[in-house]
């Protein structure tokens, strides 16, 4: 799958396991390499909906975007990237076979 970034310091953050513990501490960083090169891994998001992580879309202020779980309550949110040749699931919900591209929005609690 190709990832993007939605900022350069969030890019920069996420490059190296240096950056990601010192942006985000050991554990939680170690973690994020994990989920990173899972999606990197994946053809398409539907590869990973039985994989660890609890991949889920989420809902509310967060409508359109998805969630892997790191620790406790931080997740690694991020966005389908759409190239025009999806086609729009009727039920309203993502059809996870048809996204091979996401962007990283941001690393959070959503529950605050």
């Amino acid at each position: 799958m190709k990832l993007e970034f939605s900022t350069s310091k969030l890019e920069k953050q996420c490059e190296s396991r240096k950056a990601r513990s010192r942006a985000f501490g050991d554990e939680r960083g170690k973690r994020l390499e994990r989920r990173l090169s899972a999606l990197l891994a994946a053809h398409c998001l539907e590869d990973l909906r039985n994989a660890p992580g609890r991949l889920h879309e989420l809902k509310g202020d967060y409508d359109g975007r998805l969630s892997l779980d790191l620790d406790g309550p931080n997740r690694l949110i991020f966005e389908p990237v759409l190239s025009g040749n999806e086609t729009p699931d009727p039920s309203g919900f993502l059809s996870w076979s048809q996204i091979t591209h996401v962007r990283i929005v941001s690393i959070e609690d959503t529950h605050a």
